[in-house]
């Protein structure tokens, strides 16, 4: 790929709109620019200063396509590091469409996904794992993920890791000078000093990976499984939830045979909520397979809410039992949220047999809507959202978490080594290691192949 051409493309969404705006990069953009845009007041782009923006209209000879604005930002004080144009032109498609094919004529070609991001990283605008986060804020659909990526793009994950590297890459300039003096038997790196340094990256690295936990789900959003026996209230729940009547409620029972998934922001922490097919047996063979699919989707949840009749508990009450004790031991990890629904029929002497039956219940309405709010407090408990309060750097990408875990065997495999007194250059050669993984995250070291594979997943523009 030649990353030292001019490139351009739709860096709004595709589609017509009110505004959109046109990018090109490259050591050419603004004398191709210049070729194209007539200056409602004689301006010579060439001529103008960086940061600057200039009315005009895009022409080709006598031709008029639209009447425009273009902002200049010339290198190395632009996003990609080159030269940079844009051209905010109306949102028309057909003017979008004839505007590039115009800039495409006159020298540029088509960006790639994400080429523009890739640039401004081999520029030494970004850092990887900040290039990386350009892609999570486009993407971030609520306050949790959007902090997240900001945070990371700012450079808080990335000066972390940084500033690991650079204090263990120093202890391994001394090891290796250790190397060049082997026949006098010296040390110039401290053994206690470098032992304390190794238990802090270690630290710090279990404590990042622990954080992928949490950032996963946060990304990604939580998915909850709400399942339990037909015609108990699910799909009413579902509708309570996401305040809209999104699954279809009735009498009878089995009305939902496929699963329905929704997803709500609750306190800027996503849910996708299932609405399952009602566990039961069966022989309806429609049925049977929407209930099949309920398992899977307990498989796929994070959290399960189970939800029974509370009104059927006082006749019914062992069955629940072993039906909460099944999906308790069938899934052992997965938090569980038990829900008596119908509680408004309940009188004052059943709530408190139910309470005390079984343990942590919430007692809702779904269709008078009461209790859902407990609901929601509930499952944001299952989410640790102590540290974006603290404004701690969490992992959520899984090719970090895959290079911290990599990192971590090697600190380790350090700390064995300079405990077991083993030599000089063996412990070199894990340190190598090391800090090979942590140039992964950031950038130090890459290949074409990485960065292909990162940059795939950008949108054209960006």
């Amino acid at each position: 790929m030649i990353y030292n051409d001019t490139i351009v493309a739709l860096a709004t969404p595709s589609g017509s709109g009110a505004v959109a705006i046109i990018r090109m990069s490259g050591k050419n953009a603004i004398s191709i620019a210049s070729e194209v845009f007539q200056s409602v007041s004689g301006k010579d782009l060439l001529k103008q200063k960086t940061h600057t923006i200039h009315l005009g209209t895009i022409v080709d000879g006598t031709k008029i396509y639209d009447q425009v604005l273009v902002s200049i930002f010339k290198n190395p004080n632009s996003y990609t590091g080159e030269d940079v144009i844009e051209i905010s032109c109306h949102g028309s498609v057909f003017i979008q469409q004839q505007i590039i094919q115009l800039l495409l004529r006159k020298g540029c070609r088509m960006a790639q996904a994400g080429e523009f991001t890739l640039r401004a990283f081999l520029n030494g605008k970004l850092d990887l794992s900040q290039a990386e986060a350009v892609a999570d804020l486009i993407s971030s659909d609520n306050e949790a993920s959007h902090q997240i990526a900001m945070q990371q793009m700012r450079g808080g994950f990335s000066n972390e890791i940084a500033k690991l590297r650079e204090e263990l890459l120093n202890f391994a300039s001394l090891i290796e000078l250790e190397l060049d003096f082997a026949e006098e038997d010296v040390e110039f790196a401290d053994r206690t000093q470098f032992h304390d340094l190794l238990n802090r990256i270690e630290f710090v690295l279990k404590r990042l990976i622990d954080s992928f936990a949490v950032g996963n789900v946060i990304k990604n959003g939580i998915p909850v499984a709400i399942v339990g026996e037909p015609n108990v209230g699910k799909s009413t729940l579902l509708n309570a939830l996401l305040n809209e009547e999104r699954a279809i409620v009735s009498d009878i029972a089995g009305t939902t045979r496929d699963t329905i998934e929704d997803e709500l922001v609750i306190d800027g922490i996503g849910f996708r909520f299932i609405d399952t097919a009602g566990i039961r047996e069966t022989k309806d063979v429609v049925e049977s397979i929407g209930i099949k699919k309920t398992f899977e989707k307990i498989e796929q949840s994070q959290v399960v809410v189970y939800l029974f009749d509370s009104t059927e508990f006082v006749t019914s009450s062992s069955k629940f039992k072993i039906e909460i004790e099944k999906i308790k031991n069938q899934f052992p990890l997965k938090p569980l949220v038990i829900i008596g629904n119908k509680a408004d029929k309940l009188t004052e002497n059943e709530v408190i047999l139910l309470k005390s039956e079984i343990e942590n219940i919430l007692l809702i309405s779904a269709k008078e809507k009461i209790g859902i709010e407990d609901l929601k407090n509930q499952l944001l408990s299952f989410v640790n959202t102590g540290s974006l309060r603290n404004n701690e750097t969490i992992v959520t990408n899984t090719r970090h978490y895959d290079s911290l875990h990599k990192a971590l065997e090697e600190i380790q495999k350090v700390k064995f080594g300079l405990s077991s007194g083993i030599p000089s250059d063996l412990m070199a050669i894990d340190i190598r290691q090391a800090l090979y993984y942590f140039g992964e995250i950031t950038g130090e070291v890459t290949n074409d192949e990485l960065l292909g594979n990162i940059f795939a997943n950008f949108c054209i523009g960006k």
